[in-house]
């Protein structure tokens, strides 16, 4: 076989192997949202990492068109409201600009004015160029040549006011002073003031008589001036020249779907979608459906090929040859994408990108297939695998298809690239008017001649004569001076721009006068000369300024006032909640009721990865963090005495859930009961749904109690502690319960890791979290994102009856930790919705502490109070001024009202995170807007050991939840998922915007509405010295991180941007920001310093308000302390 054949023959498997390379690199920009079980919070921007957070804002605008930052709108609304000022638009501008900003550009009356001056102004007023109309309504409507433009700073207005000129010493009138400067800048560009009656107006209708009769060959007369001809072969090569940049497009910027929309407006995608997503969702249902799919157990692609489509609904006979396409699919998904892209003749060179840009069409239901393909052990996978192949082998087949029928249909030629380019090449004026009008840039009379023309029937000869005409028209009306799309210096543009801009300069008239055309033009052009990413970035980071200067200066103003620096007295009671931002105002409002109390803040899982079943489960579920895998299990089990009691549950259990089956499937499913149970039940179902709507809290608690009596409770206990047996425990070989090996070594881990080895009190209760609420699709992603998005309070049971273990103590001992005999562990549970506390094991409670644990539950229970009133003035719906039971009692009917869209606020507002002593931000009221997590430099050692270990476990997760709020808060329809009202449940596993949409990931509007989109401006308790050297001991990489469902590497977050860091120093409270380019650099606000307010609750500073509130200083009464033994 010759050399040549040879390569021929091994391209098929060279092309196998570089598109399964090219696919598995897709994760990368891809969503990585796990199904609805398995909600997680991530980094909707995760495959960006390894580059910097304003260059992946950049490339993902580019790849998607999404934007990642707020609107320019809503950033100049903070700006109105004082939410940003001058001075964080100034700091940013020094800061994110290169230097730039302090570049000069002109004087005035020797005083300078740089490019900083002019970007704020463009940034906070909206100086873009008018078209014809708009200037007309600013003229008229608005009085712009009267009276000075809104926003002009009093500084402004005073110069202009006071600008003398030779024959007029006097302080002129506002009128004076606007016209004077309008007639300066009509002079710079040597324009007339335009006429601005309508029947003046007739350029357009000239320059629609001036196209016919070029076209025609005839003369025209004109009531303005002759419009430029354009000769006909510059008007080919335009057009030729714009179709080959559409066609070289195709590939990672663009589908041939989007160069068909560019051409005829019609978007093949609304037929393409409908059928792949009911397919898609038929086979990846996880228990909703009552019929599966036949065959889905051998995967999506090998489904699709053996689909019987008439009994699925799918419509295809109406397009051509799709059944002869079909029988010829190849065996492997990998073949038939090779397949479909060389019948839609994409060049080789191109099919990496092609997959991309098909991929990220409907980034849902791609980066969902594409999860549950790396997680072949995820249970719904046994029945259907996928995998993202096979996903774009089905769609690139109805691609195919629908783009041939419309080739077919609309030129008569064959749909693919080759095809339609030649096609064009030869009829090149009609190229040029469809691109033009379904560019959504033609005025309406041009816009209506092209789509009349593309309704006609086809016929070759007078297609391209027509096709000539409209062209010639289009062609100049681009070139025309009156068409609001030229570049000419015109009044609408370049003057109404100057004149705008040198109002808020305080450029007088005499001033603007002096300038030349060219120094205007290039005072516009500063005006432009930021991108609109750059722009972005700039807001965002003023933005996150003006919140860090207000934290800044309380932890400055805080040092050295808070308590527990260290535990020379001994607390009351201790409680350990999870580091997340809710819990911040429980724990607040804890030492506020007893400032003897100490508060610590942990990941919600306590060092204690485990795979749970709760006594009805019938599953197990990991609770611990996304990537950890735990590899011991857990089971609640009945207590001894309570064996016989448990056959009982377990027997009114299980009918429970066959009533549950009946009700839930029967109703549904079944062709012969459901008529016979509808009838039967309605009555009673329309009572439960009126009181789940209109009286939700009575409803719900009807339902314990039913719940209870027809199932009663039994009580249990853990399956905690088993002997060593000496096999190794492994993530395939799970160990049910600890050792006691096992035990001491989890315990000795966190106990250092929060900095809490010494000074225990009597109580010490570790608090785990999670949320309950009804009709809630995204229930999980109100749960403890360090318990792998489930309920942390197992692990805080499992936890607390560990530590009590003497053998336990002993060891611990033996490490340096000692637990005094007078302390008890008590695990519990907080629901942040609810604010309920459930307490686990409570009569296992030694009696000697019965004083203390009632005299703390009563404590526990009026800052559950408290949390509720402080929460409630986020919430429109609830009451104003409420009392404290009114409070506790709307936020539980919250979780419990079938209509409530949003039954908390979960991580709304999250801004920064504190890792630390307690001392450092005890005593401040931050809102709830702050990850506090316990870490204490004085038992580190010189490298900080414990202190990495925090920050690459804990920084990455904290960086997830705050991004996912981030880019879900700053643009909901492209990166969350929408209103819940329309949200559809899509197959257990995700929601859908109606019955055809792509899957929405992430969070949901009413989860954001109320989030400031914000970067986590993380600060630690250690030394600059301490936090360089783990950084730099960091692995450095530019390369994206293994897979884009892992935690990325804390260099690459701190690197990028992705995580603010910044230092407070232990001893001094000074606080430094780090930089990469620069290292750490201490902190001097640009503010002038002022004492933050101090008040005795919380209370006192946030009542009446429903906005974020700024930090205060809270100084509760004292009360009584204990000695530490």
């Amino acid at each position: 076989m010759s050399a040549h054949h040879a390569e021929q023959a091994e391209s098929p498997l060279d092309n196998r192997e570089k598109l399964t390379t090219a696919v598995d690199k897709l994760e990368l920009v891809l969503p990585c949202a796990a199904p609805l079980y398995d909600f997680m919070h991530l980094n909707t921007m995760q495959g960006y990492h390894h580059i910097s957070f304003a260059e992946a804002m950049a490339a993902h605008f580019e790849l998607t068109g999404i934007r990642g930052y707020l609107p320019e709108e809503d950033f100049r609304k903070h700006y109105a409201r004082g939410r940003i000022d001058d001075a964080d638009l100034n700091e940013s501008l020094a800061n994110n600009t290169h230097g730039r900003n302090r570049e000069i550009v002109l004087k005035v009356s020797g005083r300078p004015i740089n490019k900083q001056d002019i970007w704020r102004i463009s940034l906070i007023q909206d100086i873009n160029p008018l078209s014809p109309s708009r200037f007309r309504w600013q003229i008229k409507e608005y009085d712009a040549l009267e009276r000075f433009q809104n926003g002009v700073p009093k500084s402004a207005r005073d110069t202009l006011l006071n600008a003398t000129q030779e024959t007029d010493q006097n302080r002129r009138t506002e009128s004076q002073a606007i016209r004077d400067l309008w007639e300066a800048c009509l002079r710079v560009f040597q324009l007339e003031n335009p006429n601005l009656h309508s029947e003046e107006l007739g350029e357009l209708v000239d320059l629609e008589e001036f196209s016919r009769s070029q076209a025609e060959g005839k003369q025209s007369k004109f009531r303005t001036s002759q419009p430029t001809l354009i000769p006909q072969e510059e008007m080919l090569a335009e057009a030729r020249k714009d179709l080959h940049h559409l066609v070289d497009k195709v590939g990672e910027e663009l589908s041939l779907r989007g160069l068909l929309q560019a051409l005829t407006g019609e978007d093949l995608l609304d037929q393409v979608r409908p059928i792949l997503i009911r397919f898609c969702a038929s086979h990846l249902d996880e228990g909703f459906t009552a019929w599966s799919l036949p065959e889905r157990g051998q995967g999506l692609y090998a489904a699709w090929r053996k689909c019987p489509f008439a009994e699925l609904g799918l419509d295809l006979a109406r397009l051509p040859d799709w059944q002869s396409f079909h029988a010829e699919l190849p065996e492997h998904s990998v073949d038939a994408v090779i397949a479909c892209l060389e019948r839609l003749k994409i060049p080789e060179s191109r099919w990496e990108g092609y997959l991309k840009r098909i991929a990220v069409e409907l980034p849902g239901w791609s980066g969902l297939i594409n999860w549950r393909h790396h997680r072949p052990k995820y249970k719904p996978n046994r029945k259907a695998p996928t995998s993202l192949m096979d996903y774009l082998a089905i769609r690139l087949f109805l691609d195919v298809i629908h783009i041939e029928q419309v080739t077919q249909n609309t030129w008569g030629i064959a749909g693919n690239l080759e095809e339609l380019k030649t096609y064009f090449e030869n009829y090149l004026w009609e190229f040029s008017g469809r691109y033009a009008l379904f560019s959504n840039t033609l005025p309406e009379y041009l816009a209506i001649r092209a789509q009349e023309l593309i309704a006609l029937p086809r016929t070759a000869q007078k297609d391209r004569e027509n096709w000539r005409t409209v062209s010639n028209m289009i062609h100049n009306w681009k070139h025309n001076p009156s068409a609001e799309r030229t570049k000419r210096q015109t009044v609408h543009s370049h003057v109404w721009r100057l004149f705008c801009l040198a109002q808020h300069l305080g450029l007088p008239g005499n001033e603007v006068g002096k300038l030349s055309s060219s120094e205007a033009e290039q005072l516009l052009a500063i005006l432009d000369e930021l991108t609109t990413s750059e722009r972005g970035y700039i807001w965002l980071c003023a933005y996150e300024y003006h919140y860090r200067e207000d934290y800044f200066a309380a932890l400055t103003q805080n040092h050295g006032r808070g308590r527990w620096a260290n535990r020379n007295e001994r607390p009351e009671a201790q409680l350990i909640f999870c580091f997340d931002d809710r819990e911040e105002g429980i724990r607040r409002h804890l030492e506020e009721v007893n400032p003897n109390l100490e508060t610590l803040g942990a990941p919600g899982f306590f060092g204690v990865p485990i795979q749970w079943r709760g006594l009805d489960y019938p599953d197990t579920t990991p609770h611990c963090p996304v990537v950890v895998t735990p590899v011991n299990e857990l089971h609640e089990e009945p207590r001894p005495e309570a064996k016989k009691r448990y056959g009982l549950h377990k027997r009114l259990y299980n009918f429970k859930q066959f009533l549950l089956r009946v009700l839930h499937n029967k109703t549904r499913r079944d062709l012969l009961t459901s008529k016979v149970l509808i009838d039967v039940l309605f009555p009673g179902m329309l009572a439960v749904l009126a009181g789940k709507v209109f009286f939700p809290f009575q409803q719900a608690s009807l339902k314990r109690k039913a719940t209870a009596a027809l199932v009663p409770p039994v009580p249990t206990q853990l399956k905690l502690t088993v002997p060593d047996d000496g096999t190794e425990a492994t993530p395939d070989n799970l160990r049910v319960g600890f050792t006691d090996a096992e035990q001491a070594e989890r315990l000795a881990a966190f106990l250092r890791a929060i900095g809490f080895t010494s000074g225990f009190a009597p109580l010490v209760v570790l608090s785990g979290h999670g949320s309950m609420s009804e009709n809630n699709p995204q229930l999980a992603s109100y749960d403890c994102g360090a318990s792998g998005g489930r309920h942390g309070g197992p692990n805080a049971r499992a936890f607390a009856a560990m530590a009590n273990r003497p053998e336990i103590r002993a060891r611990l001992a033996e490490q340096g930790i000692h637990i005094p005999d007078d302390t008890w562990f008590i695990g519990t549970e907080h629901d942040t919705c609810s604010e309920s506390f459930p307490w686990f094991d409570l009569d296992k409670v030694p009696a000697n502490f019965a004083p203390a644990l009632k005299k703390l539950k009563a404590e526990v229970d009026q800052a559950l109070l408290l949390s509720a009133h402080e929460r409630c003035r986020r919430m429109a719906s609830a009451p104003r001024k409420p009392s404290l039971q009114q409070a506790r009692r709307h936020v539980a009917e919250r979780g419990t009202d079938f209509s409530q869209a949003r039954p908390e606020l979960g991580h709304a507002t999250v801004a920064s995170a504190l890792i630390g002593r307690r001392s450092v931000t005890r005593g401040i009221f931050l809102d709830r807007r702050c990850f506090v997590l316990s870490y204490d430099p004085t038992i580190d050692d010189a490298e900080g050991t414990i202190l990495e270990g925090v920050l690459k476990n804990a920084g990455p997760v904290g960086v997830g939840i705050n991004l996912d709020y981030y880019f879900s808060a700053a643009n909901n329809q492209g990166f969350g998922s929408g209103s819940k009202v329309a949200q559809n449940v899509t197959g257990l596993f995700g929601v859908m915007q109606g019955i055809d949409d792509d899957l929405r990931t992430w969070c949901s509007y009413q989860m954001v509405d109320v989030h400031e989109p914000m970067r986590v401006l993380t600060v630690v308790e250690a030394t600059t010295e301490t936090l360089t050297a783990i950084y730099k001991r960091q692995p450095s990489s530019q390369e994206p991180a293994g897979g884009s469902w892992l935690l990325p590497p804390l260099r690459q977050l701190i690197d990028g941007g992705w995580l603010l860091l910044a230092a407070i120093h232990p001893k001094t409270g000074k606080i430094s920001v780090f930089d990469p380019k620069q290292g750490f650099i201490p902190w001097k606000s640009y503010r002038e310093p002022s004492p933050l307010p101090v008040v005795e609750r919380s209370m006192d500073w946030y009542d009446g308000y429903s906005d974020p509130r700024p930090p205060a200083l809270v100084e509760p009464k004292q009360t009584e302390t204990h000695h530490a033994a």
